[in-house]
């Protein structure tokens, strides 16, 4: 074995320079991320509701917790994970059920989508709420 080259026979896998990013990767991507984001969310609301029924004082520390900008922003966000999450959610019953929009164009179609209709509607449901309240 001494002085000779062994090498690896087996093809190597593309490293993520070599990768070009698209829309479909990304979402793919951040579909991930939202879900992880959504449990926490999920826990954040469970706290909420806890807080509500433990009394005025926690309700009172969770609610200065979520009216601040701080809180705020997170809230927002949480909105536009879930709604990304249900949408692209919603592309892959496309793709399991009718297997439609496979076309590498037409997927990254529906990404940009998704991408679009998650922030317009957080960002219209967020109007909505903070002028009905």
């Amino acid at each position: 074995m001494s002085g000779s080259e062994w090498t690896d026979p087996r093809p190597m896998s593309p490293h993520l320079q070599v990768w070009k990013w698209h829309w479909t990767m990304a979402a793919s991507i951040f579909h991930r991320v939202t879900g992880v984001g959504n449990y926490i969310g999920a826990f954040l609301v469970s706290a909420w509701v806890i807080a509500i029924a433990a009394g005025p004082d926690a309700y009172g520390t969770v609610e200065g917790i979520m009216l601040h900008p701080v809180g705020q922003i997170l809230l927002f966000f949480w909105l536009a994970s879930v709604l990304f999450h249900l949408v692209n959610g919603i592309r892959h019953m496309l793709w399991d059920g009718p297997k439609a929009g496979f076309s590498p164009k037409a997927a990254s179609g529906w990404s940009v989508f998704n991408f679009a209709i998650s922030i317009l509607a957080a960002a219209t449901i967020w109007s909505l709420a903070t002028n009905l309240f």
